[in-house]
């Protein structure tokens, strides 16, 4: 039966608090929201998230993928493709995007099981991401946060088979964003809430019970959409659900991750679900829909797996709001950012197996790893006798760094170094130049243990251009304290 077979979720580390915002000083142990960093956006945490999810699958099995999203920076090119190729997926996978709601998550998600059934796919890539803006200083900006959620969809080993669903559409014009905004716009918050939100998303979940036959009581877990958390308990009472049935909903950890949130509060129940638990998933936006789902098992987690939880704990506080309004670009600048072509098409094509999948290549005469790719070996000086190699998901340490005060930065200087992939078999890879992110000029140094993350290098062209950057490796240890 077609359904879930993976999962993985992606949080940024980043985290503003509350109070921040307020402008106070952060509040230890006070609410926060999860915010993409100045070189993160929703592809990059899609990318991140697939990663997660992928671990211990065979990429080539993989027939198709879709993206999710309402903050995809084009109007007009596929952010599918883009992810397909950052995660070096075979040449004939399929992609496409869906957007314009927060309920693109789940629509993906359905549209997926629906493909594997079908039998036109065998195994489909679904993942939803967002990074949702409001205006500084409004409700919107508080309520919000930033994550990305990923499925692998397939009709053998399924963990979860999706047994029913139910939509309930209606037209209101309640939260919108035109072409060209940055921020999304709400009407007033009780009529939003009562006839869009409440309304719509209670008569799917009724009517999900009806056609499927499961009483709400029959329940284990009720993962929720909700603009907020006053809204969600007005609404959870009105379809009758009991609290305790309730996914937590992350306000006040991650925030509202729109097309990500439900799907991310679903890989939150997945991870603690038994097999023959049933899990209602309600989603909203422009209508509402609810499918059920009856957990199989649980997955079998590669040890690199990086859960819900993981990630929550895996974070790094914000301490100035001005750092925040710097990295989401919201600061007057001295000069305008130039609007042109950007980076030539032909250099982007040549070396995109480089730039989008760190992949390099290793001398098949004596098996020298290489990065960028070239004729010759510098080793053994063969000519033309590779293979192809990919680093994304290998680990790496670092050799050398500088650190540059002049790079814009919320938080300068920007670190930048010799990283040395370390190979699977613990070998010693290439050595790549690249810039290390999420670390202070005091954390830095020789040997520090990274892994590679896909981000937004740089925005000339006023669009995103991507690269592999690297992280510090922050484990998180069986009683959820990082280190």
């Amino acid at each position: 039966m077609a359904g879930i077979v993976s999962y993985g979720a992606y949080i940024p580390r980043m985290r503003l608090p509350l109070s921040v915002i307020a402008g106070k000083a952060p509040k230890d142990g006070g609410p926060e929201k999860a915010v993409a960093w100045m070189d993160e956006d929703s592809v990059t945490m899609a990318v991140a998230a697939a990663q997660n999810c992928l671990q211990g699958f065979d990429r080539s099995r993989v027939d198709a993928v879709l993206f999710a999203t309402t903050t995809y920076a084009f109007a007009e090119k596929q952010g599918a493709a883009i992810i397909a190729k950052a995660l070096n997926l075979k040449g004939d996978v399929r992609t496409a995007d869906i957007s314009h709601s927060t309920r693109a998550g789940t629509i993906a998600l359905q549209s997926a099981i629906d493909a594997v059934k079908a039998g036109s796919a065998q195994r489909v890539l679904v993942i939803a991401a967002d990074c949702r803006m409001g205006a500084p200083g409004s409700g919107f900006e508080t309520n919000t946060g930033d994550a990305a959620a990923a499925f692998l969809i397939g009709a053998e080993g399924a963990i979860a088979a999706l047994d029913c669903a139910c939509a309930h559409t209606t037209e209101i014009i309640d939260i919108w964003r035109k072409q060209g905004d940055r921020f999304a716009h709400s009407w007033e918050d009780r009529f939003v809430n009562v006839h869009g939100y409440i309304e719509n998303t209670v008569a799917a979940i009724k009517g999900l019970s009806a056609k499927s036959g499961v009483a709400l009581s029959a329940i284990n877990k009720a993962v929720l959409y909700a603009p907020e958390a006053r809204s969600l308990g007005e609404m959870s009472k009105a379809a009758g659900i009991a609290k305790e049935q309730i996914q937590e909903p992350l306000f006040g950890k991650v925030g509202n991750a729109g097309a990500a949130f439900a799907p991310l509060l679903l890989i939150a129940a997945l991870e603690q679900a038994k097999a023959g638990e049933k899990i209602l998933v309600a989603n909203y936006g422009d209508g509402a829909e609810a499918l059920l789902f009856t957990v199989n098992g649980a997955r079998v987690k590669a040890e690199a797996y990086r859960s819900v939880n993981d990630l929550l704990v895996r974070r790094k506080v914000v301490d100035a709001y001005g750092k925040y309004m710097k990295a989401r670009g919201l600061t007057i600048t001295e000069y305008p950012e130039v609007d042109d072509q950007g980076i030539s098409a032909t250099v982007h094509f040549r070396e995109r197996d480089e730039d989008l999948s760190l992949e390099g290549q290793q001398c098949t005469h004596c098996g020298t790893h290489q990065f960028p790719k070239g004729r010759v070996c510098v080793r053994c000086h063969s000519k033309d006798q590779w293979t192809p190699a990919c680093y994304s998901d290998l680990s790496g340490k670092v050799v050398t760094y500088t650190l540059d005060a002049f790079f814009p930065s919320p938080e300068p200087p920007t670190a930048v170094g010799i990283v040395e992939v370390v190979n699977a078999d613990g070998t010693a890879g290439p050595r790549i130049h690249m810039q290390i992110g999420e670390i202070s000029a005091k954390e830095i140094a020789v040997d520090l243990p990274v892994e590679f993350t896909f981000r937004c290098i740089h925005r000339v062209g006023l669009r995103p251009n991507y690269f592999w950057k690297c992280t510090p490796v922050v484990s998180v240890s069986a009683e959820g304290v990082a280190a």
